[in-house]
């Protein structure tokens, strides 16, 4: 088991951005709402991107060589994904919700003082699926940062069969992307108005992901 695991690590880490760059070039994207980052972005304010576990394809390939810093778990498979990033133009800040998180947390809160972007995947690294966990909220209340969500789907797909129920666009396929409204998180705001507007924000993600699905059923 420990060689197998071995060999997948070493495939996935030499292979896999690979992997992503060639699929994602042959693939169609229409973005919807890209402006809704464009503004930040000339405007020079920090926003973090937030994704699901299971539809985050199409965006990493989308953004590569932005610089995005994204928070990666500790553990194996985290480690898989942050070497296979950073060959894809991506920073990393290490850490989760399970492990790590506190000093994660920090690093995430200087690059986006220093007015970078992110991008953290809320229901990661194990689940459950379609929970956002407070800490983005967080993040963002400590920092002045905006919040996006993003999602999107492929009229050709495969669905793992995995808790996140990720889904990889095949070659040729249509991809839409859509990128939500930016949601400031005012520091003033109490622990329940704060969760509050995390099961609003929540509510979103999940619509933005239905939506996406039901683009390629009309």
């Amino acid at each position: 088991m420990k060689k197998k695991k071995k060999l997948i690590f070493y495939l996935a880490t030499k292979l896999g951005w690979i992997l992503i760059k060639l699929i994602g070039k042959m693939c169609f994207f229409k973005e919807v709402g890209r402006e809704n980052f464009q503004k930040l972005v000339q405007a020079k304010l920090p926003f973090l991107y937030v994704l699901w576990h299971g539809r985050i394809f199409s965006p990493i390939y989308l953004h590569c060589g932005e610089g995005v810093a994204a928070m990666v778990s500790l553990h194996a498979d985290g480690e898989m994904i942050a070497r296979t990033i950073h060959k894809l133009g991506y920073k990393t800040v290490r850490g989760s919700s399970t492990r790590g998180g506190n000093q994660a947390f920090h690093d995430m809160i200087n690059v986006l003082k220093k007015g970078g972007i992110g991008t953290i995947i809320p229901d990661g690294p194990r689940g459950p699926r379609h929970h956002l966990k407070p800490g983005t909220m967080y993040i963002a209340q400590q920092t002045g940062a905006y919040l996006i969500p993003v999602s999107f789907s492929a009229n050709r797909k495969i669905v793992l069969n995995s808790w996140d129920r990720f889904v990889l666009p095949l070659p040729f396929s249509k991809n839409i992307v859509y990128y939500g409204k930016p949601v400031k998180v005012m520091k003033e705001l109490s622990e329940e108005q704060l969760e509050q507007l995390r099961k609003v924000f929540e509510t979103e993600m999940i619509r933005l992901e239905n939506k996406a699905d039901d683009y390629f059923q009309k």
